[in-house]
């Protein structure tokens, strides 16, 4: 037993009384801790992720809700549409109409344009536009199967389309008469003069007969057919080695000399002639034994 009898004073608070209560995290509870924290993370990132989903199908569904109106408004204005390209298809015409010149023969009538206006795709839709430009792109030309562009200048979205057109030239031009075998010589009896689309094909069409006759077919044609260039032979006007006329032409002046053939004539291409002093020149074959130079 002690000899110190003294009463020692209170270390600790009376019982019952307001403490302020610590809590104390040791290691070993530590993973505890740290899944609360990150299942409160998750939690966080889900309704955050939820809030984005509804946010977008709200988006969604007003977009869609939209979709119809902006389909309505194009198909709308399609007539309009159609109206600004048969107004541009008509102006470039009736300004090209004086380039467009009646066979040499002079009997038959000028060309006429007829213009066929075509479809824009109908799955495609157009954002409403206040003010459309009909323009006629670079490169193209008012001839056969072509286009016209359409641009939006002043609207909520600038658009570009092409819309198809075909531009047919009615004339007066060769058409076979009966079937044409390839390599046949074509007669008078085979070819007519008839109303034709000139610009049906790009191949030029054959407008009068001395173009054809003595020429051979390279396919073979049909009746009621357009005659084109591309479906005859080119001439063979002398073959190498013949003898050969030539005309040389410049400015104010033509000369005739004498000269071989190196090579054949065939009507459109160059053929090498050696002149009469030993020079080598590249003339035209124009007809039987005959070439054309031109200085």
């Amino acid at each position: 037993m002690s000899r110190n009898k003294r009463a020692f004073p209170a270390h600790f608070q009376p019982w019952g009384g307001a403490q302020a209560r610590t809590v104390v995290v040791t290691m070993s509870d530590f993973p505890h801790v740290l899944r609360l924290t990150q299942a409160s993370r998750w939690c966080c990132a889900a309704l955050r992720r939820m809030a984005a989903g509804v946010w977008m199908v709200m988006l969604t569904v007003g977009l869609l809700a939209s979709g119809p109106a902006l389909a309505q408004a194009a198909g709308a204005e399609a007539p309009g549409l159609s109206g600004l390209v048969a107004d541009l298809l008509q102006r470039q015409t009736q300004a090209q109409s004086p380039a467009l010149q009646a066979p040499a023969d002079g009997e038959a009538q000028p060309p006429r344009v007829e213009v066929v206006l075509g479809e824009l795709d109908p799955r495609l839709k157009l954002a409403p536009c206040q003010k459309v430009n009909a323009y006629i792109p670079q490169g193209m030309k008012l001839w056969g199967k072509t286009r016209v562009g359409l641009r939006c200048e002043q609207g909520p979205v600038r658009w570009n389309v092409f819309w198809p057109v075909t531009v047919k030239v009615w004339g007066s031009a060769l058409v076979v008469t009966s079937t044409v075998e390839p390599g046949q010589e074509l007669g008078p009896q085979d070819v007519k003069l008839a109303e034709v689309d000139l610009a049906e094909s790009t191949s030029p069409a054959v407008l009068s007969l001395p173009e054809a006759l003595g020429r051979s077919s390279q396919r073979r044609l049909q009746a009621g057919q357009s005659l084109r260039e591309s479906d005859l032979r080119a001439r063979r006007w002398f073959f190498a080695g013949d003898p050969v006329r030539l005309h040389v032409k410049g400015a104010g002046f033509m000369a005739t000399s004498e000269g071989v053939a190196l090579a054949h004539g065939d009507e459109g291409r160059c053929a090498r002639v050696r002149t009469s002093q030993g020079r080598v020149v590249c003339a035209r074959p124009v007809a039987d034994g005959l070439a054309e130079l031109t200085l």
